[in-house]
């Protein structure tokens, strides 16, 4: 695959355009539609598209350690939350007749603070039951009684 196939295929991820993806690849406006569509249908870069299309996938998915690692770090309480508070900024005055003049504006500033009690207890819950530290009850209640018969196929008597 050539510098220019691959750069096509980079910018075909983008928007799945192939021949917007040609033209940013650097390919004329009078061939980018064909050209496009012709690389789309060689072998190499179909693979090269599809295991592009994979890494990205797998990127966005989190994985069994990065769940536990959230989890545990929300349980420790080392992942801070961020809330916005408004702050109001007063400013009094006189203006040029001698009156008093009082501004006030809101300002929105994120502050953070320590993770809720209520969320510690719940990534707790989660680990918890990832690595069965809890067992449930349950009340089992069934009838015991069982006749068993064989029969050999033997002859009566």
């Amino acid at each position: 695959m050539t510098e220019k196939q691959k750069r096509f295929c980079e910018e075909y991820l983008i928007d799945l355009n192939a021949t917007q993806a040609a033209l940013r690849a650097g390919y004329s406006e009078k061939t980018a539609y064909s050209i496009g569509n012709e690389n789309l249908k060689k072998p190499e870069i179909q693979e090269y598209i599809q295991k592009r299309l994979k890494e990205k996938e797998d990127a966005l998915i989190a994985k069994q350690d990065e769940v536990l690692k959230t989890l545990t770090a929300v349980m420790r309480r080392e992942k801070p939350e961020t809330v916005v508070v408004t702050c109001k900024a007063r400013k009094s005055y006189y203006d040029d007749k001698g009156k008093k003049v009082i501004d006030e504006a809101e300002q929105p500033i994120c502050v953070e603070i320590p993770t809720k009690v209520s969320d510690v207890n719940k990534a707790a819950e989660m680990l918890g039951k990832y690595y069965a530290l809890f067992t449930e009850k349950l009340n089992v209640d069934g009838d015991m009684d069982y006749n068993i018969q064989i029969d050999y196929g033997g002859e009566d008597e």
